[in-house]
């Protein structure tokens, strides 16, 4: 699975700096949903889905453990193009990542610092951290069968 991390974590915050308001913000979310690698259709299936968003979304990850030390990469899409934006910061956020460091990961302090916390609503907020949830689920299920 190739799932190219669309910007990291450092270039996003710096363009949500540059951006400024919310608006503007949420455009440039939405573009970045427009850049997300597509999820195969096979792979959107209910095992792959994530609980607790309003809108449909599928997560799917693969283990790198060619190299050492192994990391994770994560792939996803939504029918909703701001939750597309999302998974591509998702995708910043834990994308090549070895399971320790998506578990050690303050995810709220980031999105506190991308003003996330404020401006989604609370359905949206709900959403993205079922996203966190399995992204985590996955890094500690990985980390488990390493041991």
């Amino acid at each position: 699975m190739s799932s190219a991390t669309i910007m990291t974590l450092d270039e996003l915050i710096e363009e949500f700096d540059f951006l400024g308001d919310w608006e503007a913000r949420c455009d440039f979310l939405i573009d970045l949903g427009f850049e997300l690698p597509k999820l195969p259709d096979e792979a959107k299936i209910e095992p792959n889905r994530v609980h607790g968003c309003q809108s449909n979304v599928w997560l799917i990850a693969s283990v790198q453990s060619d190299h050492s030390p192994t990391t994770v990469e994560f792939l996803a899409n939504s029918d909703a193009m701001i939750v597309n934006g999302l998974i591509a910061v998702l995708m910043a956020i834990y994308n090549g990542k070895t399971p320790e460091e998506i578990i050690q990961i303050d995810v709220e302090k980031i999105f506190h610092r991308l003003e996330l916390d404020r401006h989604l609503s609370p359905q949206r907020r709900n959403g993205l951290f079922g996203m966190v949830q399995r992204v985590r689920e996955i890094a500690v299920q990985t980390a488990i069968s390493e041991a």
